[in-house]
């Protein structure tokens, strides 16, 4: 079968310390300081083989996420951009839907009990959890201390099958009833994107009353997403912060009352006054330019007249930031990180928001074939101005 398989060197820098995800020449949770000379290429692989408890999933839609593009893209020195947890040589993509064409005796399906069926519409979670470790049982499987990802340890979804654990699969059948196949598909492989927003706004920083006010900084897929969240839970003004006309339009279509342009306006003054003063319960970084982001929210925090507001953090980014304490407690405000989705039904939910009717296909700004991926792996480092870009099989 074709792959996007990448491939790259294990050379740690100097003064390298290995983290608690570590398998020496093979494995890292700090995959900048390792992997050297990326290569993104289609490759054949063989078909993979499937256990009791997993399902062979014929990929029908997989989005390229902006980690995929990081993964891909060397810095000056070489080294990939990507930060966090990586193992190559690897089949990149995470984001995606597809049918089963395979399942294994054990391999049921959540919801009801019964053995996932061939042909059945699917999408997956791709954080591989074990289940027994102290982050598992405690409830919070993102953050697994065996932790592997589909797509950057475990071969992903750029590729013509995807082998899936069955605990990871969610049907997406009851969609059918309002969306028709493409739709469908296009669809199920953006559940993975806003159940890393779900997982941000909703459990990590636990969610807003109908009524509050929120803003978002940066309009890629994740920002996106969580407009339309935002929305979905009552939010009576969301603002968002994204240079981008493009995204900015996406933005309105996700139900952005304003969209500001952070090199046109002052950022604070702005959202100040787009709030009558008061500042906004929720601002969500998801740009992964928090030394932009987090000077403007201070000024929020000072000069607005909210309390208890929350700064949730999910864009990746290694650059330390200098944090106002004084602002987070005379202002009762609060400051979280969030990484990933597993656990807490957060994809039941997302699926059964999206069988209500909450439509993100109008992010997939670009249908591509799986060769041209290398390109658009190079091409999406700097075009800023695309929302998802998808690997269409149809």
């Amino acid at each position: 079968m074709k792959t996007l398989t990448l491939s790259a060197e294990w050379a740690p820098r100097p003064g390298f310390q290995p983290g608690r995800l570590h398998i020496e020449g093979k494995l890292t949770d700090q995959g900048s300081a390792v992997w050297r000379n990326p290569q993104a290429q289609v490759v054949d692989k063989p078909e993979p083989p499937v256990a009791d408890d997993e399902v062979l999933i014929r990929v029908r839609a997989c989005g390229i996420c902006g980690s995929d593009v990081h993964m891909a893209q060397p810095d000056a020195e070489r080294y990939i951009v990507y930060p966090g947890l990586t193992a190559f040589p690897v089949v990149l993509g995470h984001e995606f839907s597809g049918e089963i064409v395979q399942a294994g005796k054990k391999a049921y399906n959540k919801r009801t009990g019964e053995v996932f069926r061939p042909g059945e519409a699917v999408t997956a979670e791709e954080m591989v959890w074990c289940g027994l470790c102290r982050a598992c049982v405690d409830g919070y499987p993102n953050h697994c201390e065996q932790l592997e990802e589909l797509g950057f340890t475990i071969d992903g979804a750029l590729a013509e099958y995807v082998r899936v654990p069955a605990r990871l699969v969610w049907s997406l059948e009851a969609l059918r009833e309002r969306y028709p196949d493409q739709e469908l598909f296009l669809l199920g492989s953006l559940a993975e994107p806003a159940s890393v927003s779900y997982n941000a706004l909703f459990i990590r920083g636990g969610g807003i009353l109908p009524g509050d006010k929120a803003v978002v900084f940066g309009g890629g897929p994740i920002g996106l997403a969580g407009v339309a969240l935002l929305k979905k839970a009552g939010a009576s003004l969301v603002i968002l912060s994204e240079p981008s006309t493009r995204r900015a339009e996406l933005g309105r279509k996700m139900g952005a009352d304003h969209v500001i342009d952070p090199r046109s306006v002052d950022v604070a003054e702005a959202i100040l006054e787009l709030t009558r003063g008061e500042g906004a319960k929720v601002y969500y970084e998801a740009s992964g330019a928090p030394e932009a982001v987090f000077p403007e929210v201070v000024k929020c925090l000072w000069r607005g007249r909210t309390l208890n507001s929350v700064i949730i953090v999910v864009g990746r980014a290694t650059q330390a930031v200098p944090l106002a304490a004084e602002a987070f407690q005379v202002r009762r405000a609060s400051l979280v990180g969030s990484q990933g989705h597993s656990g807490h039904g957060i994809f039941p939910h997302v699926l059964d928001l999206m069988a209500a009717g909450m439509d993100l296909t109008p992010l997939i700004t670009s249908r591509i074939a799986l060769s041209e991926t290398p390109a658009f792996l190079e091409r999406l480092r700097a075009d800023k101005g695309e929302g998802k870009v998808t690997v269409a099989r149809f």
